[in-house]
């Protein structure tokens, strides 16, 4: 099993996310499905840490796959932070991955995966990723990027 510190380290950036009141159910924890919100919101704090705009600027996709593991709620107590990477190119894709923790205990909350594929909205087409793109996200993350 990998150490929570040695799993933070895998991810290029970390994103404050805040629970707020709307989030929350009749349980008293954040709702399933605002999950992919804070998923959305590193996503975009990635495209900001790069410089890069969204979405019909220089990172123009849809959104063709996603998933999330859940492992202990949250509240609106807790201090959310959301670490994301990019974890694979594709011939017209990238796949982010993320890991939302709290951000005083460490305590893992969820983990994600979400499949981007690039698109072109002028042709209303997909389009092959753009290589000037795979070697800035590398340039960010500190890595090569492996293919699917």
């Amino acid at each position: 099993m990998v150490s929570p510190a040695k799993q933070v380290e895998r991810f290029a950036l970390a994103v404050p996310i805040e629970v707020r009141f709307k989030d929350i159910d009749a349980m008293g924890h954040v709702n399933n499905a605002v999950y992919f919100t804070y998923f959305e919101n590193a996503r975009i704090g990635y495209w900001k840490a790069l410089g890069l705009s969204r979405p019909r600027g220089e990172v123009a996709y849809v959104l063709a796959h996603a998933e999330c593991d859940y492992r202990s709620p949250a509240t609106l107590e807790d201090d959310l932070v959301c670490h994301t990477r990019v974890a694979s190119f594709g011939r017209s894709s990238f796949a982010f991955e993320y890991l939302l923790r709290d951000g005083q205990s460490g305590r893992t909350v969820a983990e994600g995966r979400t499949v981007q594929v690039v698109y072109d909205y002028a042709a209303k087409a997909v389009r092959p990723l753009d290589d000037g793109l795979k070697e800035a996200v590398e340039r960010f993350e500190g890595r090569s990027i492996g293919r699917t």
